[in-house]
Order: structure tokens, then sequence, then C-alpha cells
């Protein structure tokens, strides 16, 4: 089966079952025109996002990489009324198209973006989060995930974008560093017994990836 058909099948199943979103397209046209990578989440993924967000009932999210804001904006629809999102972004140029995007798309009340490399500005976080969603440097996955799991409680999901890689994460031989990283992180979930998880494999816009899904048990 072809790429072309993974990309009809996941615009057919965007239009069918997320539907257009006039504010969701202008995040992507003014992220695109500002010249940041086309690497955000898919319309199908974005809403996952928002599902699993009311599905916990999430008053607290936390959200590791940013770029332009349009997961971020998915995310914080999903906020329990009174609920707040922490965004970390590294790049000061996509944290400011980030603020314009998810302004406009009126949730800057709900929604806090800090700039800085995470490992260093995920200290000042505050738990405990009900969800978050990592999707930022894959060679970091694993402290990203740790910092994530301690600021979670019982009941809280951590997601974690990009951890197929295009097939390459079964290659135990790789030296590429993303690689390496989702391959960390899935040793470090196979023996952390506070959680249990899952990943998922993807096809579509986004070529060949998957996310891991983590339940927080204790």
């Amino acid at each position: 089966m072809s790429s072309r058909v993974w990309n009809d099948v996941d615009r057919y199943l965007s239009e069918t079952l997320v539907q257009p979103d006039a504010m969701l397209e202008v995040a992507l046209v003014a992220s695109d025109a500002a010249g940041l990578p086309p690497i955000n989440v898919s319309p199908t993924h974005g809403k996952l996002l928002w599902m699993l967000a009311r599905l916990v009932s999430a008053r607290r999210i936390l959200e590791i990489g940013t770029l332009g804001g349009y997961s971020t904006i998915w995310l914080a629809r999903g906020l329990a009324s009174g609920g707040q999102l922490v965004t970390l972004e590294a790049v000061e140029k996509h944290a400011a198209v980030a603020r314009k995007n998810i302004a406009n798309a009126r949730l800057a009340s709900m929604v806090e973006i800090r700039v800085g490399k995470a490992l260093d500005t995920l200290p000042g976080i505050e738990g405990p989060i009900d969800l978050a969603f990592i999707d930022a440097d894959k060679q970091s996955n694993p402290e990203y995930f740790q910092w994530a799991l301690r600021l979670s409680h019982p009941g809280s999901v951590i997601v974690v974008d990009n951890v197929v890689r295009d097939g390459k994460v079964i290659d135990a031989k790789s030296r590429d560093a993303s690689v390496l990283g989702v391959r960390r992180l899935n040793e470090l979930i196979a023996q952390e017994r506070r959680v249990s998880a899952t990943a998922i494999q993807t096809v579509g816009v986004k070529g060949y990836d998957g996310f891991t899904i983590a339940l927080v048990l204790e």
C-alpha cells in the first residue's frame, strides 16, 4: 500500500471525523509563513489529544515542545473549567508564533509558554499534572518522561510522540540520536512499575510513525 493511499485515507478521516476548524487552519498557515518546520501533529492526532484531555478531566496539562501551538490549542480546548496548560519551547521564534496562534484561538488566559531548554525549565513546573504530551527532541525522551512521571499522580496519562521513526526504532545498531532516545525510553518504560504503557504505529499525512501512551498507576 502506497503512502498516497495513507494520505488520502488520513484526509478522508480528518474531513469526516475532525472537520474543518478555522482557528486551527490559521495556526498552520501562520506557522508555515514563519518558516517553522511542518512537524505539528496531524488533525486526527490533535483530536485524540483533545479527547484524552477530556477523558481524564484534565485541569493541569504539561506539553513539552510547543512549536507553533497547533497541538497546544487542541490540548487547551480539552481542559476542564478553570484548567491550565504549561507548554515548554526551546526556540523563541517558535514561541512567538505560538503566542499569536493561541491568542487568536482565544486560549491565552489558560496557556503559559515557557521558553528555554526543557530540561532547564522542567524543575520549575508545579505538579500534579493530569496529562503530559511529549513532542520535543527525541534524544531527551527518557529524561522528559521521568519528569512527567515525577509530576504526575495515579490516573495521569503521558503521551510521547514520534516513537516509531519510520520503523528505524527496531535497529539496535542505530547511531541516530533520535532513535537511541526512543529506544532508551522504551527500555525505561519497560522497567517502570509505576506505569502501564502501549505504543501505536500510525500512517498518514505524517508518514510512518507512532506514539506511546502510558497510564500512571501509582
